[in-house]
């Protein structure tokens, strides 16, 4: 294992590895602990009681964070005629058919963040499913990105839109904004997802859903939060 910085070991101090935080002291300790000589990103990783490998355990989806991710995304719409027209007026960073999939094949082109595409565009996208699906930027409907409203696609990306899909150790990784929201907006964008993750149970599921949750900054150590707590307050939730 490599060593450590000095910074990243001063931080660990402050973490007790042994309790289970609240949602509040979990990300004040992120912030605490976030060292760094720029604007660190607080990541959420979540492990959850489901089989990936089965396609009914699947889970995965897509919100838009009440205060974004503090990030500008880089967006590609594949779209034609109006359809193009309303990806550029939305704010979309590229717009194009046949061209840009030519670029991406011949040029290993991929200076983008979101692929956005019209669903009959698809059959054009296809051509390098091979080229975006390793690296998660493949249209899916369920995600949102593959939609004839792309104009509302592109404006909720650009607002602070998140996916969320679980990986093959059956743990879903997601930004929730920066250190520099300070406590609250954070609080808010993780209770949001969360509840978006909850919410997305499949019913296949048996036992304990929520696994693991753990927080941290882009350079810091991972802090464990209380799983039970939540499942507990979206319970009481429901039940109001």
């Amino acid at each position: 294992m490599a060593k450590r910085g000095k910074k990243y070991q001063e931080s660990f101090k402050l973490v007790d590895r042994t309790h289970l935080y609240d949602v509040v002291e979990a990300i004040e300790l992120v912030q605490k602990t976030a060292k760094a000589n720029f604007d660190e990103t607080v990541e959420l990783a979540v492990r959850l009681g489901v089989d990936p490998r089965h396609a009914d355990q699947q889970v995965r989806g897509a919100i838009v964070l009440p205060h974004g991710t503090g990030r500008t995304r880089t967006v590609l719409v594949f779209a034609k005629g109006e359809k193009a027209k309303e990806a550029e007026e939305a704010g979309a960073d590229y717009v194009g058919g046949e061209e840009l999939v030519e670029k991406i094949q011949k040029e290993n082109w991929l200076d983008f963040d979101v692929v956005v595409a019209t669903p009959d565009m698809m059959g054009v996208v296809g051509k390098i499913g091979r080229i975006l699906g390793p690296k998660g930027l493949m249209p899916n409907p369920k995600s949102g990105t593959v939609t004839f409203d792309v104009g509302k696609a592109v404006r909720e990306i650009k607002a602070g839109k998140v996916e969320y899909r679980v990986d093959k150790s059956s743990i879903i990784h997601v930004p929730i904004g920066k250190v520099s929201f300070g406590t609250d907006k954070l609080r808010e964008n993780f209770a949001v997802i969360m509840e978006e993750i909850i919410k997305a149970r499949p019913a296949s599921t048996k036992g304990k859903y929520l696994k693991s949750i753990t927080l941290s900054s882009t350079m810091g150590p991972g802090i464990k939060v209380n799983p039970q707590q939540l499942v507990d307050k979206f319970v009481a939730k429901k039940e109001e």
